[in-house]
């Protein structure tokens, strides 16, 4: 089967879905697939989260959704607005490190993708600013990266993303190297904007806890070639927050999602 990706969702006729992964592979030139064959459907306005063990090609799958990749085999699909034709247009991706420029101030961090977009600086500023008040950083526009802690530097990261008004956010492990406290309110401060923003969220992560706890879907990927092992839909009261953490819905979520997990990793070593 040879790769194909359409960009129209009038054209593939799936106008409730934001994507949609059909029989999706990659293969590496070192022969190594990492990938499939793979399916997944988000819908517009969902936030899911993708769980499994490293190497399983969660990242793959992200960078294939934003053309950074090209699949081996397979359909991606992206619907985007009319018009839209630059590729990943529509997209904000934030990476597990905050890949910010030390020279220039969180402003302009900010607004190096509207910078690069052409658009006038006037208009790049302000949005750059709405932005960042978007993340509670308004005071924080002058700064430099090295006047930041990490989390702070993450909200930039995530300000960036959004500055372009993407329809999907792609995120990959962005809190992972923080501390549980500023983790723990980080993931709230994402449920908020989530809520504000109506954003497709695709979130990948190797915490049980952080994905039952974020997601209306959490998506278990076996071991390489990652495939979906479980699809689980998490149903509680919105808007989540200290009560849902602590809750035995949670907890039975979390015991489930684990239970699925467990698979990927048998015959791995563990310490």
């Amino acid at each position: 089967m040879s790769a194909d990706r359409t960009s129209s969702a009038v054209e593939t006729g799936l106008t409730h879905l934001a994507v949609s992964l059909r029989g999706v592979t990659k293969t590496y030139g070192n022969g190594i697939m990492a990938l499939g064959p793979f399916d997944l459907a988000v819908r517009k306005g969902e936030f899911i989260s993708l769980l499994g063990p490293s190497g399983c090609g969660k990242s793959t799958v992200l960078r294939l959704i934003a053309e950074l990749s090209a699949p081996s085999s397979g359909i991606v699909r992206v619907a985007r607005h009319e018009g839209e034709v630059q590729p990943g247009h529509g997209i904000g991706f934030v990476f597990q490190e905050p890949t910010l420029m030390p020279w220039a101030s969180v402003r302009e961090n900010v607004r190096l993708p509207l910078k690069l977009g052409g658009v006038p600086k006037a208009e790049g500023r302000a949005r750059a600013d709405a932005a960042l008040a978007s993340v509670g950083l308004a005071d924080f526009a002058d700064s430099f990266p090295r006047e930041l802690s990490g989390g702070m530097k993450m909200r930039v990261s995530l300000a960036r993303a959004l500055v372009t008004d993407p329809d999907i956010l792609l995120m990959d492990e962005p809190f992972a190297a923080l501390d549980e406290i500023t983790r723990f309110r980080l993931n709230n401060d994402l449920l908020a904007l989530w809520r504000a923003l109506g954003k497709t969220v695709i979130f990948v992560t190797h915490s049980v806890f952080e994905s039952v706890y974020l997601s209306q879907r959490v998506v278990v990927m076996t071991a390489r070639p990652g495939r979906i092992r479980a699809d689980i839909r998490i149903e509680t009261v919105e808007p989540r927050g200290e009560g849902f953490r602590t809750s035995a819905a949670y907890s039975d979520y979390c015991r489930k999602v684990s239970a699925a997990l467990a698979p990927s990793y048998a015959g791995q070593l563990t310490l």
